[in-house]
């Protein structure tokens, strides 16, 4: 197990957890097949993909050869989509409540107030939903009203069924259903049209993953919490292995849970001494989303642990291009779980509009959900943060960033009401 004594690794163990998304997992490996060959092109070193060896897990092998050095890597996906697409699967109605209940969540615990102090961008992602879904349904009514106007009664049908001196009598005449039917079935029709189109839109999956989140207010909900076990005994059983390096990726959501799992693996003493180096690499993360919300103490209470262990390195990759994650925050500090002899994380700008070359920034500036994914793409004019080599090259994540400060930019201020811990 070289890896933790020199830094070098030639046999990687790799495990990625995606954020909340309901698609499948092979569409990670076609990112990392498509946007791998690009980067090993733009940077000089080779990156051959190949099937996986674990019959029972998927995922794929990879091998790179970078200045005459070789290295692999085994690379998992670790799967919870089916737990995404059974929450998604909600009707049109269930999810206006839970647009009133998650709203009333952040607002009534002062939580959206202090996220919104942190980074703009990720608060306007969280109300975008909101906005959007309130907007749809009044769509829906216009088109209501519009419906019964086109047949003789427009406003007529809200002044005879509102008017006192006019509530009953309409409600006896059977030409007042006409109208109303149509206008109903106008209304919901226009309702399903914006759901049927919301793979552009991305108001109802938004919704449904603040939804998700906030709905144990903080604590991991019931249908993850299992999932997360195995994770956790996935990693677990690496660990023990003749891996030069174990790393764990968490993307966007996947991050928080990554920091749930690997505090109870250090905790539980599965991460040995003379064991293989273990590396986390957060990306994306939109940790205070989760937080700074009042029943998260098991979160806070992993983030207060996690930040002072010497058996892993935390290295924390954010853009202030990526609108949908709280940038360049320290999750630990920002949380207000910080304690005295905090190391980790190690927060590092992937600095989009350096590593992106103009033509390519001008291209995705505006294309907020594939920004979030670029942590995973190629980088036309790449810096230090190569997500391939980490994943894949021959130095371990502690020795690639060992002389590697933080980002100036980082934020590091107390912001959340809610510090107490599990």
């Amino acid at each position: 197990m070289a890896g933790k004594q020199t830094g070098r690794v030639t046999r990687r163990r790799v495990f990625y957890i995606p954020g909340y998304d309901p698609f499948p997992p092979r569409r990670y490996r076609e990112l990392y097949r498509k946007e791998g060959a690009e980067q090993a092109r733009i940077s000089g070193y080779t990156l051959i993909q190949s099937p996986g060896q674990r019959a029972k897990a998927f995922g794929w092998h990879a091998e790179m050869e970078d200045g005459g050095v070789r290295s692999q890597a085994e690379i998992e996906v670790l799967v919870w989509s089916d737990i995404v697409g059974a929450s998604m699967g909600h009707s049109i109605p269930a999810t206006y409540w839970q647009l009133l209940k998650t709203a009333w969540i952040y607002i009534s615990t002062g939580a959206l107030f202090r996220l919104a102090r942190l980074r703009k961008g990720p608060t306007i992602a969280a109300l975008y939903p909101i906005g959007a879904l309130i907007l749809q349904l009044a769509a829906a009514l216009l088109v209501f009203d519009l419906a019964a106007r086109g047949i003789g009664w427009g406003f007529s049908l809200i002044e005879r069924t509102v008017w006192p001196g006019q509530i009953f009598t309409p409600l006896f005449l059977p030409s007042i259903y006409v109208p109303l039917l149509l206008g109903i079935l106008v209304a919901m029709f226009a309702l399903l049209w914006f759901k049927r189109h919301d793979n552009r839109i991305f108001a109802y999956y938004l919704m449904h993953d603040y939804a998700f989140t906030a709905s144990a207010r903080g604590a991991h909900p019931a249908a993850l919490a299992p999932r997360m076990a195995e994770f956790g005994a996935q990693i677990g059983e690496a660990l023990s292995e003749d891996w030069d390096e174990v790393l764990v990726v968490g993307h966007s959501s996947g991050a928080h849970l990554a920091i749930s799992i690997l505090a109870d693996l250090i905790r539980t003493g599965k991460v040995r001494h003379d064991g293989p180096a273990l590396g986390f690499l957060s990306l994306g993360q939109v940790v205070p989303m989760v937080s700074f919300l009042p029943d998260a103490r098991k979160l806070r209470g992993d983030l207060a642990f996690l930040s002072t262990r010497r058996e892993l390195t935390w290295v924390d990759v954010t853009a202030p291009g990526d609108g949908c994650a709280y940038a360049l925050c320290d999750p630990v500090a920002v949380t207000g779980v910080a304690p005295p002899d905090k190391r980790w994380p190690l927060v590092v700008s992937a600095a989009f509009t350096q590593t992106l070359s103009p033509q390519r920034w001008a291209e995705l500036r505006w294309r907020f959900f594939r920004l979030h994914f670029q942590y995973l793409c190629a980088f036309d004019r790449p810096g230090d943060y190569d997500y391939f080599r980490i994943t894949a090259g021959a130095l371990s994540l502690s020795e690639r960033y060992r002389a590697r400060a933080p980002s100036k930019s980082r934020i590091e201020t107390a912001t959340n009401r809610y510090r107490d811990v599990a």
